[in-house]
C-alpha cells in the first residue's frame, strides 16, 4: 500500500505523508485499500429497519455508531458527517506518529470539503422549526449542525488543530479542490501541514434529495445507489516529512480546475482540464500508470471517459473505477478517489479526474513510486 517519493527530490515538494479514511469498506486505511485491490463491492441492500429512500442499496460505513467510536463525551449532539471527520482525523493523526498537532498546533491547518453539511441536520432542524411547540420552537443545541464548517471546526476543537480552518464546496471535485486548497496555504506560509479531504453522509433525507436533483435531467448522473465516507491527507513538504520521520507516500505534481457551461462542452473541457495538468507536471500521457476518473455515468460519465479515451486511449494505463464499489459518495467522491490511487500501490505518475454537472471540472496528477 505504501508508496514513496523518488530519491532526489525537491525538499519543497508537496507530498501526501499520510491518509486515512472511513468508508463503506470500513473504518480505516487498510479496511479501504483492501476492498479497493480486490475490486470487492461493498453497495449492499438494506437492513430490515433501516430508511435508503428511494434506494434500495446504499454503501453506508457498516456498523458506525458515534459514541462507541469517540466516546460518549461530547458527541450527544454530534450529527453524522462531524462524526466521520472527527473519527477520520483521528486516525490520520494517531498513524502519523506523536507531536504532529501537540508540538506546535497552529502550524497544523485543515482544508475539509462537504456538500451540504449534514443535510439529515438540516432538514431536522427546518422541520422542528416548523412543528415545535411556541414559543421554543427548535433546541439551539443543535443549530450548529446545520452550518456547513461544523465538521471542518468540530475536527479543529477535537485534535487541537489551531492552524487555518476552511470548509470546501464545490461538488464531486470537492476533495481535488480541497487539495488544490491545502497546497495554496502550504506554498503561501499561512501554516506547516495540512489535514484535507471531504466528507459526506448517507441518510434518507440526502438519499430523497439526490433522487429529485436527477430524476428526469438528461444530464445528470444515475440516480444511485448513494455512498458515504470521509478520506483525509496529511500535506507538507517534503523535507518536513521526512524530519518527522514520515515517509513520504506521493508528491503533488499538478492541478487544474475548468468550468463548463452545458454538458456538450463537457468532453472537450475534461480533456483540457487533464492535458494542462499533465503538462504542468512535466509528464506525458504514455508515463501515467493509473487514471481514477469520477466514473459517474450517464452522459456526464460518458463524456469523462471519451476525453481520457482521446487522450490515452482505450486499454491503458489502467482505469480504477471507484463509484461502482461503494456508490455515488457526493463531496466525498473525489477524496476516495485519491485515496483509491494510493491504495492501489500505482508506480509513476497517476491522473484522477472529476467532473460534476454543475459544471465543474477537475485534474490532478500525483506522482508515486513503490
Amino acid at each position: 500500500m505504501s508508496v514513496s517519493l523518488a530519491t532526489g527530490a525537491d525538499p519543497d515538494t508537496l507530498v501526501v505523508s499520510g491518509w486515512s479514511a472511513v468508508s463503506p469498506y470500513g473504518l480505516g486505511a487498510r479496511p479501504f485499500a483492501d476492498g479497493v485491490r480486490q475490486e470487492r463491492d461493498a453497495v449492499r441492500v438494506a437492513d430490515e429497519d433501516a430508511d435508503l429512500g428511494p434506494y434500495e442499496r446504499a454503501g453506508r460505513i457498516p456498523e458506525f455508531d458515534v459514541r462507541a467510536v469517540l466516546g460518549r463525551k461530547g458527541t450527544r449532539s454530534m450529527d453524522r458527517a462531524t462524526a466521520l471527520a472527527v473519527a477520520t482525523a483521528g486516525m490520520l493523526l494517531e498513524s502519523a506518529g506523536p507531536g504532529l498537532a501537540a508540538d506546535d498546533p497552529e502550524a497544523v491547518g485543515m482544508v475539509l470539503g462537504t456538500g451540504h453539511g449534514s443535510v439529515q441536520s438540516i432538514m431536522d432542524f427546518t422541520r422542528d422549526s416548523l412543528r415545535g411547540e411556541k414559543p421554543f420552537h427548535v433546541d439551539p443545541a443543535l443549530f450548529p449542525n446545520t452550518v456547513m464548517n461544523k465538521a471542518a471546526g468540530q475536527s479543529a476543537i477535537w485534535h487541537s488543530l489551531r492552524g487555518p480552518n476552511t470548509t470546501v464546496a464545490g461538488g464531486a471535485p470537492t476533495g481535488l479542490l480541497a487539495l488544490s486548497y491545502a497546497a495554496r496555504l502550504l506554498r503561501q506560509g499561512h501554516c506547516e501541514a495540512v489535514l484535507c479531504g471531504a466528507v459526506e453522509e448517507f441518510s434518507a433525507e440526502r438519499a430523497w434529495l439526490e433522487y429529485r436533483a436527477r430524476t428526469g435531467s438528461a444530464h445528470r448522473q444515475p440516480a444511485g445507489p448513494l455512498g458515504e465516507g470521509c478520506a483525509l491527507f496529511l500535506l507538507e513538504s517534503a523535507e518536513r516529512a521526512r524530519a518527522h520521520g514520515r515517509t513520504p507516500l506521493a508528491s503533488l505534481a499538478a492541478s487544474r480546475f475548468l468550468a463548463f457551461s452545458d454538458v456538450e462542452r463537457a468532453q472537450s473541457v475534461v480533456a483540457r482540464a487533464a492535458a494542462e495538468a499533465l503538462k504542468e507536471a512535466d509528464v506525458t500521457p504514455e508515463e501515467v500508470t493509473l487514471l481514477v476518473p469520477s466514473d459517474g455515468g450517464g452522459p456526464l460519465g460518458a463524456r469523462e471517459d471519451a476525453a481520457l479515451a482521446d487522450l490515452f486511449g482505450e486499454q491503458r494505463p489502467a482505469r480504477l473505477r471507484l463509484r461502482r464499489l461503494v456508490g455515488d459518495c457526493g463531496a466525498a467522491t473525489a477524496s476516495l478517489q485519491l485515496a483509491g490511487a494510493l491504495a492501489a500501490g500505482a508506480e509513476g505518475p497517476v491522473l484522477v479526474t472529476s467532473v460534476d454537472p454543475d459544471g465543474q471540472a477537475g485534474a490532478v496528477v500525483l506522482r508515486a513510486t513503490p
